[in-house]
């Protein structure tokens, strides 16, 4: 048997449909978790969304990156969740093998994209605290809109290599997938091929697409704190310390879970350990992003409280 695949002759029926992994236990309250986990994220990050689009108070780089924060994690909660919910809900969830490698392209597009994003919105704060005279010619719109295509299509490559090397493969019996959604990984983990060639590109790719983006937020937070630290006012050093490291908190977390989503370690693998760094990684972190980065900035409220104003005006 191959060493690369452990599934190597097995059963060699091809698999059309996959069977997800299910919540053997507490599935009503789970169902309402999620539920409620996912209406607050789409209500969170809608929010910022409309109100970056229409107040031009928060027509300036970071909150256009924010915006573009809010559709990612919309896109990895409307991706994701569904499936999760269906799974809680009845006895055993499906997919077909087409909508699987969908739902694998979109999940890894959306974290390919989210990546560089949090590394660009930490070099936007890195220029805004470190270069203010500077900030705003080397954050002109249309840099940022460059830019912000730029992560985009950094994700969409990225997905699309894994994508296209999961496609190739052979699917065999038994036609269950160890996930509660698809992702790339447990496809590898339910193929009957050679899978060495998928997890070294998966290795590489999470190396550039992963950890290249986290050095960068790491290096722009350290940049952040010196600048901190120069400041003559104890009240805005704890302001300013305060939102960074709240903002660094949630990115480690983020960029933690996706390594350990997309690198697992080949011994004491566990589906439950699993379920949980997915759950982490793809449905709690998107409905927090809103929380830690603009709900608690002053300027998202007054946009709201014009909005509310506005929408109460006869």
């Amino acid at each position: 048997a191959d060493p690369a695949c452990p599934r190597a002759g097995m059963n060699q029926t091809q698999v059309t449909e996959f069977v997800l992994l299910n919540f053997s236990h507490g599935r009503p309250f789970l169902f309402a978790l999620f539920l409620a986990i996912y209406l607050a994220t789409l209500l969170g990050n809608s929010a910022v969304l409309c109100l970056v689009c229409l107040d031009p108070h928060l027509h300036s780089p970071m909150y256009f990156f924010l915006s573009h924060l809010s559709c990612l994690d919309l896109c990895y909660s409307s991706v994701t969740v569904p499936k999760v919910l269906a799974g809680a809900a009845r006895p055993e969830a499906s997919i077909s093998l087409g909508g699987c490698l969908a739902q694998a392209l979109a999940l890894m597009w959306c974290a390919g994209a989210e990546c560089a994003l949090l590394a660009l919105m930490a070099l936007d704060r890195c220029a805004a605290v470190c270069q203010p005279l500077r900030y705003a010619r080397l954050l002109a719109p249309r840099t940022c809109r460059a830019a912000a295509a730029g992560c985009w299509l950094w994700g969409l490559l990225d997905s699309a290599l894994h994508t296209a090397l999961a496609a190739r493969l052979s699917f065999c019996g038994p036609a269950r997938l160890q996930h509660i959604f698809c992702d790339v990984p447990p496809l590898l983990g339910a193929a009957c091929g050679d899978t060495r060639p998928n997890r070294l590109a998966l290795h590489v790719c999470s190396a550039l697409v992963g950890l290249g983006p986290f050095l960068l937020v790491l290096i722009s937070y350290l940049c952040i704190l010196a600048t901190i630290l120069r400041m003559p006012l104890a009240t805005s050093r704890r302001k300013a310390f305060s939102t960074c490291s709240a903002h660094l908190l949630v990115v480690t977390l983020y960029f933690v879970a996706a390594n350990l989503n997309y690198n697992r370690p080949s011994s004491g693998y566990s589906p439950a350990a699993d379920t949980l760094v997915s759950v982490l990684f793809c449905i709690a972190i998107p409905m927090l992003n809103p929380l830690i980065y603009s709900l608690r900035n002053r300027q998202v409220w007054e946009a709201l409280r014009r909005a509310l104003r506005a929408g109460g005006t006869p």
